[in-house]
């Protein structure tokens, strides 16, 4: 298949929201830290939107939707819907007074000729005519039949009265059939007859379903479609186009008084009996009610404006607030942005500008922008994390903690043990005799070019080298750190809002190592009422637990079981807020006290003591200035040796990734 791409000339209004699956992931990252789970991290990002690069702002539903309700609003506080009743008869009494002019008229000229006879004649036959214009029904509908058979003496006041008749009747018929193509036009008793045959096929249709029959739809088509230049491509989108206009006819209706939907009803009834057309048009919406019983049928709606509409206004503006209540439905139920498939873009656009149906397909498009760039996937109904959507997070919660960090803490230490180690320093220097043959060939040949230079020679092409040319590159020593994050889970960690920056650390670490130091290991355990061991895959969803206890004794254990298999330097990283309140008492099972009791204080200590003799670093970062915590952690550091940081939860990565990085970089000076 080949593509077809369409260019315009460059305006400065081509302006569009740019964002790649790079970026929504970016903007997902607190949220997947802080649950894992990728279906309400996106549920988040639909209700809510997001920037991109160029601080556009693509709106959320949340935003989209309270638009729809402020043109609702604007529409009900501008709009007086009675007035489509009201107006039909000030136009009727229009007409008869029209009629009572030329009345008055000609029997004013009759007395003036002279001619008596005509004068007694003309007075005899108004006086009964006004005598019927007075008897006339109060009723709209009583007053059109009236007027239907009623014997004009004004061909104005008939002709008035003829196109009022034609336009209630396509007015009418236009509430149930929009833009229907020339019916509406022409409503001569044949295009009247042929709607009529149209509606009672289409009943035909919905009856044979109903029996278990298959209608004829393309055959219906054959006779009917030039009625319907929207051209539905089966019975099922017709008729479910039928039912919302239909259902906008009767929220009209419920949106009227008592007595003005009485009087529309009769009008209806009044004007539509020609031909059977108002049984046709009936039954249908009776059949469609059926099929379709959430098109809106008994909404309604209360206007307190003072714009005047006619009957074709006020079933348009019911047919636009029974989709703006649609749409509103719609985005208020999407959980995912596959939902949104389910818009309908052109009439949103309609209704809302083209920028907000744009808005809205960019959102429905972000799930396919994370599948087709493979950071997520769709397992057993689930949409969750690749293993290369796991990197990512690692990643950018790891390039969050790192924008926290101030110019002099990374990057700006020396690194005096150079030697012939595997990693490149990115330094060179002259070659010596004895050194190994670490040839740099950009430095060296550049030390001969210039050399060259300096002596005169004139370029030849060719590069003579000599023994004072050779640089050569030098390299650092390489060492292998193991470590184990140790990530308090207790219940206190999410009520002080310290889980999600803890686990944004957890993150970031495995994005470090990954990326920066692949050799190392690093493990995760997390500790609540017990402990447990963590993969890094299961990181993402890993969560607080609904229980009080902070078991560091069994996470002590677990991770000096994870280190006693891994060579290198071995440390525990420990992030907490709480002093420890649990331990495994001799049955087994979890013991849990506060304030702490000696029983676990000693437990605790004692695997302090176990890590300290197996080894093992342990630095504890404290998220609460808590005096027990202090003076317990004092005591741990005094057994291991190990140090102890208060961290505030906004700068906590900072501290543990600048000295994760630290001891590595005193790691190799001690080399």
């Amino acid at each position: 298949m080949t593509s077809r791409l369409r260019y315009s000339p460059w305006d400065g209004t081509q302006v569009v929201f740019d964002v790649d699956a790079l970026d929504v992931m970016e903007e997902l990252t607190d949220d997947l830290l802080y649950s894992g789970d990728v279906n309400a991290a996106l549920r988040r990002l639909l209700q809510e939107g997001m920037t991109d690069r160029d601080g556009r702002r693509l709106e959320g539903l949340t935003d989209l939707i309270e638009r729809l309700r402020e043109r609702r609003e604007e529409l009900l506080a501008n709009s007086d819907l009675g007035s489509a009743v009201e107006g039909i008869g000030q136009e009727l009494t229009e007409i008869t007074d029209m009629e009572r002019a030329e009345m008055d008229c000609q029997e004013a000229a009759a007395r003036a000729s002279g001619d008596e006879e005509w004068a007694r004649s003309a007075q005899e036959s108004f006086t009964n005519k006004r005598f019927d214009l007075d008897l006339m029904p109060p009723d709209l509908a009583g007053q059109m039949k009236a007027l239907d058979r009623y014997d004009f003496t004004s061909d104005e006041a008939a002709e008035r009265f003829e196109a009022l008749t034609e336009r209630l009747r396509g007015q009418l018929l236009d509430q149930a059939f929009n833009q229907m193509s020339g019916a509406m036009a022409n409503l001569s008793p044949e295009e009247l007859a042929r709607n009529r045959d149209m509606m009672a096929e289409l009943n035909s249709m919905l009856e044979a379903r109903s029996e278990g029959r298959e209608p004829d739809f393309e055959g219906f088509m054959e006779r009917f479609g030039d009625m319907f230049p929207e051209n539905p491509q089966d019975l099922d989108e017709l008729l479910e186009a039928l039912a919302r206009r239909m259902a906008a006819t009767q929220a009209l209706m419920n949106s009227l008084s008592p007595e003005q939907r009485a009087e529309l009803a009769a009008l209806s009834e009044q004007i539509m009996s020609d031909l059977g057309l108002n049984f046709e048009m009936s039954r249908l919406a009776d059949n469609l009610r059926q099929m379709f019983p959430d098109a809106g049928w008994s909404a309604r709606y209360d206007t307190s404006g003072f714009d005047p509409l006619d009957l074709a206004q006020a079933s348009e503006l019911m047919s636009e607030l029974g989709d703006l209540d649609s749409l509103q439905g719609l985005l208020r139920s999407a959980a995912t942005p596959g939902a949104l498939g389910e818009v309908d873009l052109d009439r949103l656009s309609e209704l809302m500008g083209p920028e907000a149906a744009e808005q809205v397909e960019r959102l429905a498009e972000l799930t396919r922008q994370l599948q087709e760039a493979g950071l997520i996937d769709t397992k057993e109904g689930r949409l969750e994390l690749t293993p290369a959507g796991l990197r990512r997070l690692g990643q950018n919660a790891l390039a969050q903690v790192f924008r926290q960090l101030r110019n002099d803490q990374l990057g700006t230490h020396d690194h005096p043990d150079i030697g012939v180690g595997h990693e490149p320093a990115y330094v060179t220097r002259p070659w010596e005799w004895g050194d190994p043959f670490r040839v740099d060939l950009h430095a060296t040949v550049r030390n001969a070019v210039l050399r060259e230079a300096a002596e005169g020679r004139r370029p030849t092409g060719r590069v003579s080298l000599s023994p004072d040319d050779f640089e050569i590159a030098e390299t650092e020593h390489q060492v292998r750190a193991a470590t184990v994050l140790m990530l308090d889970l207790s219940l206190s960690m999410p009520m002080r809002d310290y889980f999600l920056p803890a686990k944004r650390v957890a993150m970031a670490l495995h994005g470090l190592i990954t990326m920066q130091f692949p050799r190392d290991y690093l493990g995760i355990v997390g500790f609540s009422e017990v402990a447990r061991v963590l993969r890094a895959d299961q990181l993402p969803e890993a969560s607080w637990d609904y229980v009080y206890g902070t078991n560091m004794a069994h996470g002590f254990q677990l991770a000096r079981e994870l280190l006693a298999h891994e060579q290198g330097t071995k440390q525990i990283l420990m992030v907490t807020d709480g002093e420890p309140t649990a331990h495994i008492g001799p049955s087994g099972e979890p013991q849990f006290q506060y304030p702490p009791s000696q029983a676990t204080i000693d437990a605790t200590l004692t695997e302090v003591g176990r890590c300290t003799r197996a080894g093992i670093r342990i630095n504890t970062f404290m998220l609460e200035p808590d005096g027990g915590l202090a003076r317990f952690v004092e005591r741990l550091t005094q057994i291991n040796g190990g140090r102890a940081f208060f961290a505030d939860p906004q700068n906590l990565g900072e501290f543990v990734l600048v000295d994760f990085v630290e001891q590595r970089r005193k790691l190799l000076r001690q080399r």
